[in-house]
């Protein structure tokens, strides 16, 4: 009898301390859960905050960029005409009627020019453009426009079959490609600039070159510097990536490769 109850005693003893070990057990896996739980959404809100801040960042290096697009078109084009048409409106000679209709005729046309390129402007500059005529449009727009300018030719190829991206993207990829070529205006001394957009099944791929006097990758202007890293810095932005090739004398070629959805990018 007394052997049968240390039996009970023991057994008992042994269920309660499984029990409090399974207990124990239990208490630390939800504790460890609970640690790596609050350090999954500690660490998805660092992302979200990352994100955050690098889409603040791009938002306020294209507000700044626009800021300099808009000042210098207004100095190099609009001031310009403007001015020529004040100083032929300034020097009419009524008595000469002649001369007088010819200066007032190539004033209006200076300030038809005026009106056509703060129209370009702005459409360039509009983020709506991308949502009205889409990227296609808006970049052969563009390239009008430069061409207008008649600081070098330029060629255009479209290869592929277009596939669409949302708005904010294509809007991303327009800013690129203004970049590019606001660089090779400022910088190249090209005679000729070349883009081609080639979609693939799963990406587009952008080439923009030019024959200019191209630099040295390794010792860039600060200038040039800054163009180039808000370049790669949209390009990142949407998943892309970007190819720098360029010689002194040997003109510069950039490569993107954007992926048309965003799933391929990670």
């Amino acid at each position: 009898m007394q052997k049968e109850t240390n039996d009970i005693v023991i057994f008992l003893i042994l269920v309660s301390a499984l029990i409090v070990a399974m207990v124990t057990f239990l208490v630390i896996m939800l504790l460890l859960y609970r640690k790596k739980q609050n350090s999954f959404i500690q660490q998805l809100e660092q992302i979200k905050l990352d994100n955050e801040r690098m889409t603040l960042a791009a938002r306020l290096e294209v507000q700044e960029q626009t800021s300099h697009h808009i000042s210098r078109e207004i100095h190099d084009n609009i001031s310009l005409s403007l001015t020529l048409a004040k100083l032929y409106l300034n020097t009419l000679d009524l008595d000469d009627k002649e001369k007088s209709a010819e200066k007032v005729e190539a004033s209006i046309d200076f300030l038809s020019k005026s009106i056509a390129e703060l129209s370009d402007i702005s459409k360039g500059l509009n983020a709506d453009i991308i949502i009205q005529q889409g990227l296609l449009k808006a970049v052969e727009d563009e390239l009008r426009r430069i061409q207008r300018a008649e600081l070098f030719k330029t060629e255009y190829e479209l290869t592929g079959s277009p596939a669409y991206m949302d708005s904010q993207k294509e809007l991303i990829v327009f800013r690129i490609i203004q970049e590019a070529f606001n660089n090779i205006i400022k910088h190249a001394r090209a005679a000729k600039a070349t883009l081609i957009l080639n979609y693939t099944a799963t990406t587009l791929d952008i080439e923009i070159s030019d024959d200019g006097i191209g630099f040295d990758p390794l010792f860039i202007s600060n200038n040039r510097e800054a163009g180039l890293k808000n370049m790669e810095t949209r390009v990142k932005l949407i998943g892309g990536c970007m190819k720098i090739k360029s010689r002194p004398g040997r003109g510069t070629s950039l490569t993107f490769n954007i992926p048309l959805k965003e799933n391929e990018s990670k």
